[in-house]
């Protein structure tokens, strides 16, 4: 599905459509598809449009980081509210189908930038920075469920989601995460946890 109807509500400017369009555009083509013509091109604005807000590539892609980052972190946030393992496990099930259903073009976008981001130290920082809003928001979830160690717990939840992602869309592979979910949420909860039951 196309990021445009993901973001439609939060289109509000030419800015804001060119970021869109460079989004579908790495999440459909990879990074040799975005160039400012292409931006332009697709988000439908006048050619020069988006060199004049993002004068580099550089910048685009500075852009386009925050403006993923931007419209993620209330959906994960309204995820991060869980009263027990079984609760934290069903919401990240659903995060994970949205990500794979209606943001589909972004998590390819954010995985071309993964890929991206092994020889470029800008690209790195910026997803390290988006990673670690993330983070921050399911440690303390983490914690009141009564995980001994909620960054490794944390850190192994990221890990898996990237893992499943690069499975399904770079090796065409179907996978259900809860399997692995299970394993690390319970695993991660401290013996006799209330919030483990």
């Amino acid at each position: 599905m196309s990021s445009h109807y993901v973001y439609s509500d939060c289109v509000t400017s030419n800015r804001d459509r060119a970021l869109v369009a460079a989004i579908e555009l790495l999440g459909t083509e990879g990074l040799r598809g975005l160039t400012h013509a292409r931006v332009d091109e697709r988000a439908g604005l006048p050619k020069g449009s988006t060199s004049n807000y993002f004068r580099t590539r550089a910048a685009l892609l500075d852009g386009v980081g925050e403006w993923m980052l931007r419209q993620e972190v209330p959906v994960v946030e309204a995820a991060l509210k869980p009263e027990s393992a079984a609760d934290l496990i069903d919401e990240l099930c659903r995060l994970y189908d949205f990500m794979i259903g209606p943001n589909e073009v972004t998590t390819t976008a954010r995985m071309v930038l993964w890929m991206e981001s092994a020889a470029n130290e800008r690209i790195r920082q910026a997803l390290l920075s988006g990673r670690a809003v993330m983070t921050g928001m399911l440690v303390p979830a983490l914690a009141r469920l009564g995980a001994r160690d909620p960054v490794a717990a944390s850190d192994t939840i990221g890990a898996c989601f990237q893992g499943v992602f690069l499975q399904r869309f770079a090796r065409g592979e179907e996978i259900d995460p809860r399997p692995l979910l299970e394993i690390i949420v319970r695993g991660a909860l401290a013996p006799g946890s209330a919030a483990g039951t």
